[in-house]
């Protein structure tokens, strides 16, 4: 009969690392592309174009903001779930499900790293 472990070994762990700090560097980059939309740093605004169309321009410009806004802050809830995921690896609780207590599957913790729920919890949700 198969051990049961509680944990994923040292070498699994680095492998999710890895995927984490991957996924963690391009999210914040989209982050700051999206930080950069909301702020205006790229210069495309209302002042680039004639004041005949400046209240269409205000009116989407505005729109797009909040849009941008709303992608920026999850974004950044994503970008704060990966970090939340390599203190875990640190501490070696990475892979357990927070309510069952077994082993998240790899296959799902490749996909979803952030996960802290096994499919099983999360279907019961």
């Amino acid at each position: 009969m198969a051990e049961k472990r509680n944990r994923y070994t040292d070498a699994e762990l680095e492998e999710f690392r890895e995927i984490i700090l991957h996924k963690l560097e391009k999210a914040q980059k989209d982050y700051e592309m999206l930080r950069e939309g909301i702020n205006n740093l790229g210069g495309n605004d209302i002042t680039d174009t004639s004041p005949t169309f400046k209240v269409l321009e205000e009116g989407a410009t505005t729109l797009n903001k909040e849009e941008a806004g709303q992608l920026a802050q999850r974004q950044m809830k994503f970008i704060q779930h990966l970090q939340a995921a390599l203190v875990r690896i640190e501490n070696k609780t990475y892979g357990i499900c927070r309510e069952t207590g077994k082993l998240i599957p790899k296959e799902r913790l490749r996909a979803v790293p952030h996960a802290t729920l096994s499919i099983e919890a999360k279907s019961r949700q």
